[in-house]
């Protein structure tokens, strides 16, 4: 293992019945709240009313940023910020999925830099403070209400780039009620559940000599997912279901599964990004069909470390087998899990075609020369991976 320190200061408040613990985590904050959401959905399942009831009863003076896209924008993380300048923001509250907590994050930062939140996404500028915010979470997915970072998409660009600011971008808290989670759609529902096995493939394939347990945690947190993931899918009110999925999502990406690697490779998510923000597609959707793409791809970089998460997670049988013929087998299982909950498997699916690929595969090298760490790709890996994925 590399040597490593761990902290994450959100505090994570789980379970049946807790948005009631919001006034008491409002407490140290100011009277000014910007709420932030998304398309509407809140408001259809009456959570909307219930976090105004509470803001009400806690003497806040609430304004409203509704809109956030699934990708979200700069253009909306711009209106929030200018809200945030105009109206004096004392705290900002996040209620939806992950990307309304990404433009939250984005508009925190925004507020407390006096220029344009653009040049920290792309690293020209450091944040220098960010005002505080917490979360009331509806999707298992992201893993942001746990972790500093954040995507945007610039579209006038078309880019869609990853950033973090920490330690102003960890959550002060965050509030998972599974019982939120129930009227999640099923294909949204779908794309949170191979977002969250994709972050944690993402950290499996890691170059520390030495990490037994992480890997072990990784393997566990994947056939956790597997085994919830039908019941959700199948009874949207399935609450032991819908819980473990909640818990994973929030586990996938909080740092645990990191500790003492190198982070991971991340290049399936690079990838990912470089074709949503020209096709403005869903963020899980393009895993689903990048990710067992790019592990065939990439297979002979380790194939022992393939053929252990085929055995391990997919019960694939190594007897009498070479690790490249176990590990394509696992590739495989992914594969098809993924589909039977109905998953996208080709860019077909989207209507993409080839005639965007040189384009997108320059885009996933945000400004580098190559892309991930297990196996470093350049344009020409990429753009490989994109026809193996039409």
């Amino acid at each position: 293992m590399e040597n490593f320190v761990f902290h994450n200061p959100t505090r994570l408040i789980f379970g049946r019945g807790q948005l009631s613990r919001l006034r008491d985590e409002l407490e140290p904050y100011g009277k000014r709240v910007l709420l932030v959401y998304g398309g509407g959905s809140i408001k259809r399942t009456g959570l909307y009313d219930e976090v105004m009831a509470i803001l009400r009863e806690a003497g806040r003076t609430v304004f409203e940023l509704p809109g956030v896209e699934p990708n979200p924008r700069l253009t909306t993380v711009h209106r929030g910020v200018e809200i945030c300048r105009r109206e004096q923001i004392d705290f900002i509250l996040a209620v939806g999925g992950g990307s309304v907590l990404d433009c939250a994050k984005a508009i925190a930062v925004g507020a407390r830099y006096d220029g344009d939140m653009w040049d920290i996404v792309t690293r020209k500028a450091e944040a220098t403070g960010a005002l505080p915010f917490g979360a009331v979470l509806t999707l298992a997915a992201t893993g942001s209400e746990m972790n500093p970072t954040s995507v945007i998409t610039n579209w006038e660009t078309q880019q869609k780039l990853g950033w973090s600011a920490r330690p102003y971008t960890f959550p002060a808290f965050s509030i998972l009620d599974p019982v939120y989670t129930f009227t999640v759609p099923r294909d949204h529902t779908v794309y949170g559940i191979v977002d969250m096995m994709s972050h944690a493939l993402e950290q499996y394939f890691h170059a520390a000599d030495n990490a037994p347990l992480i890997d072990r945690w990784i393997e566990d947190l994947l056939r956790t997912v597997m085994e919830a993931a039908p019941k959700a899918v199948a009874n949207p009110e399935d609450y032991e279901a819908r819980e473990t999925l909640l818990f994973c999502g929030t586990m996938a990406l909080n740092g645990v599964l990191s500790m003492g690697t190198d982070g991971g490779d991340w290049a399936t998510h690079a990838i990912e990004h470089a074709i949503s923000a020209v096709y403005d597609i869903p963020h899980g959707g393009g895993l689903a069909i990048v990710q067992p793409n790019w592990m065939k791809y990439c297979l002979e970089t380790d194939p022992a470390r393939f053929a252990r998460l085929a055995v391990r997670v997919f019960d694939v049988a190594p007897a009498g087998r070479t690790d490249r013929e176990v590990g394509l087998e696992g590739i495989e299982r992914l594969r098809q899990f993924w589909s039977s909950l109905g998953a996208p498997a080709r860019l077909a699916d989207y209507g993409i075609g080839d005639d965007q690929i040189d384009r997108m595969a320059v885009l996933a090298m945000k400004g580098g020369t190559t892309v991930g760490r297990f196996r470093p790709l350049t344009p020409e890996d990429v753009a490989a991976i994109l026809r193996m994925s039409l």
